[in-house]
């Protein structure tokens, strides 16, 4: 039997657990501030040797709170365990934002790869950052054009995208004309993703034809398999259908328009050949990022997924589980800096009260899955946990929308209040006719209430319906959990994140305080990241240019240079802006590759800076084939800027 001890001070409603995997076990409180919990060892560890475990706060039985780092232990340990809560006050570290497909090295082949995940985190390491954080990384395989470059519209929320694959190591025997392939389409400042998809598809069917005799029966092919067999069938079966109609519209696809069990299993065995080929692509994709994930931690660097708040309509999810999702509407954004028009993402909404049903567990089993690449977790638009920007199909622009959930007006209330001539300020609920919202662009026409409903009416409702979805989310992973806010903020969002302990972006274009043009990193608070810019926004070359008199008073304000501002962002600015940034209270600093490489006049990119941006959110669809100018390797070598980077971290007592 073993005896977990762990010193914690808990509130009025906290309970401790210790949880490893999916199990936990719940601990008694002993005088001291010590909680405690015995263990039988074989129920622990089960059939393995080492396990890692980590503590769990529950307030009213939801988790609220668990440790950043797990312990780890190995079977025949001392009969008392005392640990440490593992928490890091006052820690604070730097790293780098930049998508997988962004980076170059010699062995690409025309797109960044996991792989070359291993450069960035030498990089990381010799310069004195802790985190390197991406871009969505599942596959996004819908029709084989450019538009499928956008990361945040994937056909799986499991499967991982076969061009982030390194061809040689699954297997692809490099001769002539690879070799030709490769320099040319490394060669290009963008990326083709197009010409690269299709010669990474081609090479790998190649290689699958050559070693899946072998690969099968691996041992560690068939763990693979096994562990997740849940998500890859389906998904495999998807794409061979894809492939077989020409089209991820799983409604043309005749008899398996519907996702049936028994059809998909019959079908798998009539298309083995084809299904295994997909298993195979995902198997060397996983060991391939899961090589890079234990490499990082050798070298004390952690590495932050992104986890989208929208799912693709034409997704394996939305064909096995529809009725999780509202198909008849579509997840967007209200108009904002990035777009007067709002943003419609086209994603089907979620339908959470089904959702609940099996306590969420579609989600939880994609953290789970997460968790096992990633330490630390971006909620793309955790916003959408509270309500999401609706709009009905087949409605185009987000000035249609309406927040959902929310508590709309009947029609009598509004006629009632004087209302009744001004109900074209107001859009009809689809789900509950004779129910209205105000329109996001009437603040003038309603005045009064326009504020209570967008500001008030829902602060409570949003709050406890978040606090229980966000839950379920932050009990199934140890990672390190931030979201991104930004945005048209209810006033409950603050503090849901700082009860849950999820960090909030700052960015200092975009205040939090509407009364600010730019916001101070002196006053942000610690438990945050911030940054520089976005992958949504203009590097911060490319933004100082896009206003003179906005960066001329930039300038003068927020970096106290008196005089005339320097018509383009000089390496001394850029350097001034992210010393600004390293030297915050914020717990991680993180800043775009791109916002590095700008405080160097020799390696920062010598075209126009607007070229270095990744999307612009106003054009949709939008190409995502922005490519790093210099070679990780180039950068590696970049000894003196290496030094520089490395100083102003240590400067700024992070690390």
């Amino acid at each position: 039997m073993l005896k977990f001890k762990v010193g914690y001070k808990t509130r009025w409603g906290e309970n401790l657990f210790l949880r490893s995997g999916e199990r936990s076990w719940a601990m008694e409180y002993e005088a001291g501030e010590l909680w405690s919990a015995e263990i039988d060892e074989n129920e622990l560890f089960g059939n393995e040797d080492n396990v890692e475990y980590y503590y769990e706060v529950r307030t009213d039985g939801i988790p609220t709170r668990h440790e950043w780092r797990a312990h780890s232990l190995s079977r025949g340990a001392a009969g008392e365990i005392a640990d440490s809560w593992s928490d890091i006050p006052g820690w604070k570290g730097a790293g780098t934002a930049v998508p997988v497909f962004a980076l170059r090295s010699g062995d690409d082949f025309g797109v960044g790869e996991f792989l070359d995940l291993a450069k960035l985190v030498d990089w990381a390491a010799a310069t004195g950052q802790s985190v390197i954080q991406i871009l969505p990384i599942n596959d996004t395989t819908m029709t084989g054009e450019w538009m499928d470059s956008y990361p945040y519209n994937a056909n799986s929320t499991f499967a991982l995208h076969p061009q982030f694959i390194n061809l040689q190591a699954a297997g692809v025997v490099p001769n002539e004309e690879f070799v030709k392939l490769q320099k040319e389409l490394n060669g290009l400042e963008k990326i083709d993703y197009v010409r690269v998809n299709e010669a990474k598809n081609a090479y790998l069917h190649k290689a699958f034809e050559a070693d899946w005799s072998k690969v099968c029966k691996r041992k560690a092919y068939r763990q693979f398999l096994s562990a997740n067999r849940y998500w890859l069938l389906p998904y495999a079966a998807f794409s061979v259908l894809r492939d077989i109609y020409g089209t991820a519209e799983f409604s043309n696809w005749e008899d398996m328009a519907v996702y049936d069990e028994g059809k998909v299993e019959a079908f798998c065995k009539k298309h083995k050949k084809e299904v295994d080929f997909y298993c195979f692509v995902q198997y060397h994709l996983d060991a391939q990022l899961r090589q890079v994930r234990n490499y990082a931690h050798s070298k004390g660097v952690i590495l932050k997924g992104d986890l989208p708040i929208g799912i693709s309509r034409t997704s394996v999810d939305a064909w096995q589980y529809p009725q999780l999702f509202n198909m008849d509407s579509q997840a967007g954004a209200p108009p904002d800096a990035f777009s007067a028009d709002g943003q419609n993402w086209g994603f089907p909404t979620y339908n959470w009260d089904e959702m609940a049903k099996d306590g969420y567990a579609w989600w939880t089993s994609r953290l789970r899955k997460m968790n096992e690449y990633f330490d630390a977790l971006r909620i793309d638009h955790i916003l959408g946990f509270f309500r999401i920007w609706e709009i009905p199909v087949p409605q185009k622009s987000g000035l249609e929308g309406h927040f959902s959930p929310a508590l709309p007006y009947s029609g009598e209330e509004l006629r009632n209040w004087g209302y009744g001539d001004r109900m074209h300020c107001f859009v009809e609920d689809p789900r509950r006719p004779g129910w209205y919202h105000p329109r996001i662009n009437a603040q003038r026409e309603l005045g009064g209430l326009y504020y209570d409903y967008f500001y008030h009416r829902h602060n409570e409702f949003w709050k406890n319906t978040a606090i229980t979805k966000l839950a379920a989310l932050l009990g199934s992973s140890n990672m390190l959990t931030c979201g991104e806010d930004l945005g048209m903020i209810p006033a409950c969002v603050p503090d849901v994140m700082a009860k849950m302990n999820i960090l909030s972006l700052e960015v200092q274009r975009m205040p939090k305080n509407p009364d600010e043009t730019f916001a101070n990193p002196a006053w942000y608070p610690y438990n945050c990241v911030c940054t520089t810019s976005t992958h949504d926004m203009s590097p911060i070359r490319a933004w100082w240019e896009e206003d003179r008199a906005l960066s001329q008073r930039f300038f003068n304000e927020m970096l106290g240079f008196s005089g005339a501002a320097p018509y383009f962002c000089e390496d001394w600015v850029c350097k001034r802006i992210i010393s600004q940034h390293l030297h915050s209270p914020a717990m991680l600093v993180i800043l775009p590759l791109q916002d590095w490489l700008s405080m160097s006049a020799e390696l920062r990119y010598q075209g126009n800076p607007a070229d270095e941006r990744i999307n612009v959110p106003a054009i949709c669809p939008y190409y995502w084939r922005y490519r790093m100018h210099i070679s990780l390797e180039d950068l590696l070598a970049a000894d003196a800027f290496n030094a520089d980077i490395a100083a102003l971290i240590r400067d700024s007592h992070r690390g």
